[in-house]
C-alpha cells in the first residue's frame, strides 16, 4: 500500500511539472578525481594509446620567397622523404607517438582552473630524421579543451589546443621540428572528443498508475566550470509514449 500511494504521489508531481513546462535538467557533476581514476583504468587495462606522427604538411617545409630556390627545396624535401621512409623500412622506426601515464613528473590528467579546462597530456615516440636514423624522445603537452554542443550530430564534443610542448629525451635533435610535429598529431588526431551523445542519455520512465511511459529525450546540454569540477547539466524533452 505504501509503495502504491509514493507511486501515485509520483505520478501526480511528474504531470504537475509537465502542465508548466515540457523541459527539465539533470545534473552531472565530474571532478578531477573522476578522471584521475578513469586515466588509471585506462592505462591500467589498455595498451597506451598511439597514432602517426602526421609529418606531410606544409607547415614544415622550409620557406624560401624564390621560385626557383622553393621548386629545389620541395625536390630535396621528396628525396628527404622517400629516404626517409625507405630507412624506417629497413630500420623498423615506428614514427608514432605514445600517450603516457606519467612522463617527467608531469601526469595525464583533466585540470579545471579559472573556469577552463586544461588537460597536460605526457607522451613519448619515435621519429625517423634524414640521414640521422630514428629518434625517442618524451615529453609533455600543455593543452586547453574547449566544449561545444554539436546540435547536427547531437553529441557534447570537446576540442584540444596545444598550448605548449616541453620536449625531453631527442638529444636536442631536431627539437623544434619535434615539437611543431607532436603539436600537429595531438590537434590532427585527438580532435574532436565525444563526451556524451544524446540518443545514449535518452530512456523511458514508466508510470505504472498511468498506464502508460514517458520518454525522457535529452535535446541538449551545458556546462560550467568550477574549482576543480565540472558541472554537465544535460536538458531533457518528455514525451508521451503510447
Amino acid at each position: 500500500m505504501t509503495k502504491k500511494i509514493l507511486s501515485l504521489i509520483l505520478t501526480v508531481l511528474i504531470f504537475t511539472t509537465l502542465s508548466k513546462a515540457q523541459t527539465a535538467e539533470v545534473g552531472v557533476m565530474l571532478n578531477e578525481q573522476f578522471f584521475d581514476s578513469l586515466l588509471d583504468a585506462i592505462f591500467k587495462n589498455f595498451n597506451a594509446p598511439e597514432f602517426p606522427i602526421a609529418k606531410n604538411n606544409s607547415e614544415f617545409q622550409i620557406p624560401d620567397s624564390k621560385s626557383k630556390t622553393q621548386g629545389f627545396v620541395s625536390s630535396f624535401q621528396a628525396n628527404e622523404q622517400k629516404t626517409a621512409n625507405q630507412t624506417s623500412q629497413i630500420t623498423g622506426c615506428k614514427e608514432s607517438i605514445r600517450l603516457q601515464r606519467e612522463i617527467d613528473g608531469v601526469r595525464t590528467a583533466v585540470r579545471f582552473r579559472d573556469g577552463k579546462i586544461y588537460a597536460p597530456i605526457a607522451f613519448s615516440g619515435s621519429y625517423n630524421p634524414p640521414l640521422i636514423g630514428c629518434v625517442d624522445f618524451q615529453g609533455w603537452a600543455e593543452t586547453n579543451i574547449d566544449l561545444e554542443f554539436d546540435r547536427q550530430s547531437q553529441k557534447l564534443i570537446g576540442k584540444v589546443r596545444v598550448l605548449n610542448v616541453q620536449l625531453s629525451g631527442a638529444g636536442g635533435i631536431g627539437s623544434s621540428i619535434l615539437t611543431r610535429l607532436v603539436q600537429s598529431s595531438i590537434d590532427r588526431k585527438i580532435n574532436p572528443v565525444e563526451i556524451f551523445q544524446t540518443d545514449k542519455l535518452s530512456f523511458l520512465v514508466p508510470i505504472q498508475t498511468a498506464g502508460g511511459s514517458l520518454q525522457m529525450k535529452a535535446v541538449g546540454f551545458r556546462h560550467e566550470v568550477g574549482s576543480g569540477v565540472l558541472n554537465v547539466y544535460i536538458a531533457y524533452q518528455f514525451i508521451k509514449v503510447n
